[in-house]
């Protein structure tokens, strides 16, 4: 059994509503891919590369998963699919109904076409890092052998308010399916 942690956020609405009612929904789904054994609060944040769009909802669930990396991710794209989000037409960090990816698979460094864990971006991205810093302070990334709290005060020192545009939100229902050791 591995522990994945993946990373989900929206900023437009899909079939299920707003981008919380999908985040909500999409959590769900996860549990056909393994078991959610925690997920982090919401957060409100800004979009990164393409400014001119919504902000985004954004979380971090840790999945309990017997799958293996290629074939989870084979899994999170079908998902987001199920949401409405078509990867070939989009555009990098453009608007979407359903992003998720997968930020730490146990202590795996893979680097192949198409999956790079731990997420190549991780140390960079405020958005990503405080909800996992929540969920998993002492979780090390395998790529440079930092705890996610060390990642997260790292951030903070090199870029100044960042994490300021990260803003936790309250959402009932995101709330009332927390299960599992939720938020």
């Amino acid at each position: 059994m591995w522990t994945a942690y993946i990373a989900l956020g929206a900023n437009l609405a899909s079939w299920m509503g707003t981008p919380e009612a999908t985040l909500a929904a999409a959590a769900v789904r996860l549990e056909s891919l393994g078991r959610v054994a925690r997920r982090s609060s919401l957060y409100s944040t800004e979009p990164v590369g393409f400014a001119e769009q919504p902000r985004f909802v954004n979380a971090v669930a840790a999945l309990e998963t017997d799958l293996e990396p290629r074939a989870l991710l084979k899994g999170l794209l079908a998902i987001e699919q199920e949401f409405g989000r078509d990867r070939e037409a989009g555009f990098a960090n453009g608007p979407r109904t359903l992003d998720l990816d997968i930020l730490l698979f146990g202590d795996l460094k893979i680097s192949e076409p198409g999956l790079d864990i731990p997420h190549p971006r991780l140390t960079e991205r405020a958005f990503v890092l405080i909800p996992l810093c929540e969920i998993a302070p002492e979780v090390v990334d395998a790529a440079c052998g930092k705890t996610v709290s060390q990642l997260l005060d790292s951030l903070n020192s090199r870029v100044r308010n960042e994490t300021d545009e990260v803003v936790r939100i309250q959402s009932d229902g995101w709330r009332a399916g927390a299960g599992g050791g939720g938020v």
